[in-house]
């Protein structure tokens, strides 16, 4: 199963998948690109570490979702790799019907929360202000929908009485960092 890994940041759950796959650890799948939608993030950096091609894609003008070219030229790139398979690792823009339709039912998406409790940004900082005493993070499939299609697995993160924002929001990066790699191995291998 060839995958493009798309991320918006500092690529520590694209890290992991690579390192995972670099390991050993991933099934049949293999990651044949990495893309990113911020010039010059740390994202960007890795796949001269893991060797695999890594670059930057001009988004458009919006924010968190795409102009209607780029998506298109998005969804050209991915193929132009060999992508049969979409993983997004901290990408923050909503994708729409060329994404879906290009990859359906082929495109998974990290959530910091236990979807369908608080979906959108800022799960975690969501998760803390509302009091939680557990939380986590999802791996689900992509609809049209946002934070909403359907679960495929999830990691729950018990907030201690000694916790800060910060060293939850840490525990769940670290939760992140294991069940994404699983399921895309999980996803290779007919399993999830």
């Amino acid at each position: 199963m060839k995958f493009a890994i798309l991320g918006s940041g500092t690529g520590t759950n694209a890290e992991a998948i690579l390192r995972a796959w670099r390991d050993g650890r991933l099934g049949n799948a293999c990651p044949v690109a990495v893309f990113c939608d911020i010039a010059g993030a740390r994202i960007l950096s890795l796949g001269e570490k893991y060797g695999v091609p890594a670059r930057f894609l001009d988004p458009g003008k919006f924010r968190t979702k795409f102009s209607p070219e780029r998506e298109v030229a998005y969804v050209e790139e991915i193929k132009n790799a060999g992508a049969e398979f979409v993983v997004l690792a901290g990408f923050m823009r909503v994708l729409k019907t060329p994404f879906l339709e290009a990859f359906p039912g082929k495109i998974i998406n990290l959530h910091p929360s236990l979807l369908p409790a608080f979906p959108g940004l800022d799960g975690i900082g969501q998760a803390w202000r509302y009091g939680v005493a557990v939380s986590g993070c999802t791996v689900h499939y992509v609809d049209a929908s946002v934070d909403g299609g359907a679960i495929i697995d999830q990691a729950v993160v018990r907030r201690e009485k000694n916790d800060t924002q910060e060293t939850f929001a840490q525990k769940i990066h670290d939760a992140e960092h294991v069940i994404l790699p699983d399921v895309i191995r999980r996803i290779s291998l007919g399993e999830a």
